[in-house]
């Protein structure tokens, strides 16, 4: 080997090995926040809960730019040979060969790479398009589920067990009461069906650790019996009084799918070999993909990661064209879709309606807002990318006219692609407007009465829509009502809610212009109604259902607990599935 060629190689090896050093530091630090998770639940500590949830999805853009600097700093990288960054990315799939995180490192070493060179080098000759290594059957210290035989040491025995296993310090207030509970559940489960009796391989497999997230830590696991198999998950709570108790046994696939629903904030669940628990996670849920699965783990990046390689196997495989997605027109976002795909994709206007009185800069911060924020399953999460090209050949005529009419800006034209500066990226719902429209009466009731309980768990979370309209609200396929459209989003906090005042005179009633002064931050309820409620159907259930939403002092109540550090309970499942205690 010459002289030249040992020091290029030398050189590839040592960015390499930096580049995985960034990574190892982000992961151990990554961990370090989740296994405290624990702590911060026993403690009842909710603001840290937030505070430690908020500090780590901030945490992957720090080590990236500071493994940045480091590659710039000690290789003098400033511009792209293209050999040596080839060789460095075969030194760095030769290092992963024992790493118990490889796809993740993967993503990182796209991350910074991306963050230096410019796209028509994002292909394989580079970065990682296509993973290099199995996830299958990485070994780690310990197995990422454990087995449970309630037919060796009964079913009793098995959840206490269980519960023993996820290292809570606090004691449950009545454990027995809760062994009960879940006995009931199981038995009420079993007692319609044909194989009701314990068969050779009755079974319960459980995850090691704990999901934590927001005030409630979750067990989750499958039981199997025969050829059933049945996903399972207790939610356990925090009585606040030096005890815990289990909420409630939610059974099934349906059940599980709201607890992981792209809507929620990310849970903390501390393990080596993430692959392993996704894996287990996606027996449970095949209707979640991996993508969703990395991201409710809080890996959002490594959820960015395989989405985009899905997505574009799926255009691979597909040949419908991008097109308008249905609903209104938003005023601040040109929003499309591919039919066969299930999402949605958001791009930011050059020009807003002129009511809509900010910029481009502040809806990219809402947008930030929601991320960072606990969505309590009333948020659809988005997936953000840069310079995203798509193939111009599947756009139709009528939507490509209009991007280039309403966002020219943000796109441009290569090698018969459009490339996108910035997009978001949403599961796709059925927007609330047109659900109304062909709803029946009982599912206009249904619909309604969650519309309300998302605005109120919202508020609960210091969350302020802005604009009620219902077309900025989605059904998702459970039936959810969901939040999609953040550009007037706020803080609870940063609002004045006011009753109107009264008239001075009889005249003011009929002037064109208000009788009283309104600031910016101003907000009249009693005016919500005014444009929710003209459909008398809709008036009579939201009435029914919601009316304190209509009173002043209700959300300025929901203010004062904020601001007292009150953090409300809002759970992934229904009141009436709870436990009594």
């Amino acid at each position: 080997m010459s002289e030249l060629s040992l020091h290029s190689n030398q050189l590839a090896r040592g960015i390499a090995t930096t580049i995985l050093q960034g990574f190892n530091r982000h992961f151990e630090i990554f961990q370090r926040i989740t296994v405290d998770a624990i702590k911060r639940f026993e403690a009842a500590d909710w603001q840290a809960v937030q505070l430690a949830s908020r500090e780590r999805i901030v945490l992957y853009d720090r080590r990236i730019a500071e493994t940045v600097a480091m590659v710039r700093d000690l290789y003098e990288v400033k511009t792209l040979d293209l050999k040596l960054w080839q060789e460095v990315k075969h030194c760095y799939i030769r290092m992963l060969l024992d790493h118990q995180q490889p796809e993740l490192a993967e993503t990182f070493y796209n991350s910074v790479f991306c963050r230096q060179f410019p796209r028509q080098y994002y292909t394989n000759h580079f970065i990682f398009l296509r993973s290099s290594i199995s996830t299958e059957y990485i070994d780690s210290e310990e197995a990422s589920y454990i087995a449970y035989y309630p037919g060796v040491i009964g079913l009793r025995e098995s959840i206490t067990q269980i519960l023993e296993n996820a290292g809570f310090a606090l004691p449950f207030e009545d454990l027995g009461r809760d062994l009960r509970n879940i006995y009931k559940t199981i038995v009420r489960h079993y007692r319609n069906k044909a194989n009701r009796k314990a068969q050779l391989n009755f079974q319960l497999a459980v995850i090691r650790s704990p999901f934590f997230r927001n005030k409630a830590a979750y067990i989750v696991g499958r039981m199997i019996n025969g050829r059933e198999e049945i996903p399972f998950c207790l939610p356990i709570l925090n009585n606040e009084n030096g005890g815990l108790y289990i909420d409630t046994l939610l059974l099934g696939e349906k059940a599980l799918s709201v607890v992981f629903s792209y809507s929620q904030a990310y849970f903390m669940m501390p393990h080596q070999v993430p692959s392993a628990v996704v894996s287990f996670l996606q027996n449970l849920l095949p209707r979640r993909n991996t993508s969703e699965l990395y991201s409710a783990l809080g890996l959002h990046k490594q959820g960015k990661s395989t989405f985009y390689r899905d997505f574009l196997h799926h255009l691979k495989h597909s040949t419908d064209q991008f097109v308008v997605a249905p609903g209104i027109r938003g005023m601040v976002m040109m929003v499309f879709t591919l039919p066969s795909y299930p999402y949605v994709f958001k791009i930011i206007k050059d020009k807003f309606a002129p009511q809509k009185e900010f910029t481009r800069k502040v809806v990219e911060e809402k947008y930030q807002l929601v991320k960072r924020h606990d969505r309590v399953g009333r948020m659809a999460d988005m997936l953000e990318y840069s310079m995203v090209a798509l193939p111009t050949a599947r756009f139709s005529p009528e939507l490509l006219q209009e991007l280039q009419d309403t966002c020219a800006s943000s796109m441009s034209y290569e090698d018969g692609n459009v490339v996108f500066r910035h997009i978001y990226l949403e599961r796709r719902m059925i927007p609330l407007n047109m659900f109304i429209e062909t709803a029946n009466d009982e599912q206009l009731e249904k619909v309604i009465e969650d519309y309300g309980m998302a605005i109120k768990q919202l508020a609960g979370a210091n969350i302020f829509p802005g604009d009620f309209l219902y077309k900025n609200f989605g059904v998702t396929q459970l039936g959810r009502v969901v939040f999609y459209d953040y550009d007037e989003i706020s803080y609870m906090t940063e609002c004045n809610f006011r009753k109107i005042p009264p008239p001075r005179f009889p005249e003011d009633e009929f002037r064109s212009e208000p009788w009283y002064s309104i600031e910016p931050n101003d907000v009249f309820p009693e005016e919500f109604g005014t444009f929710l409620l003209a459909n008398p159907r809709i008036r009579k259930t939201f009435l029914k259902h919601h009316k304190d939403l209509l009173s002043a002092k209700y959300w300025q109540d929901k203010q004062t607990r904020i601001r007292a550090g009150q953090y409300e309970d809002v759970f992934p499942y229904p009141v009436t599935a709870r436990f009594k205690r």
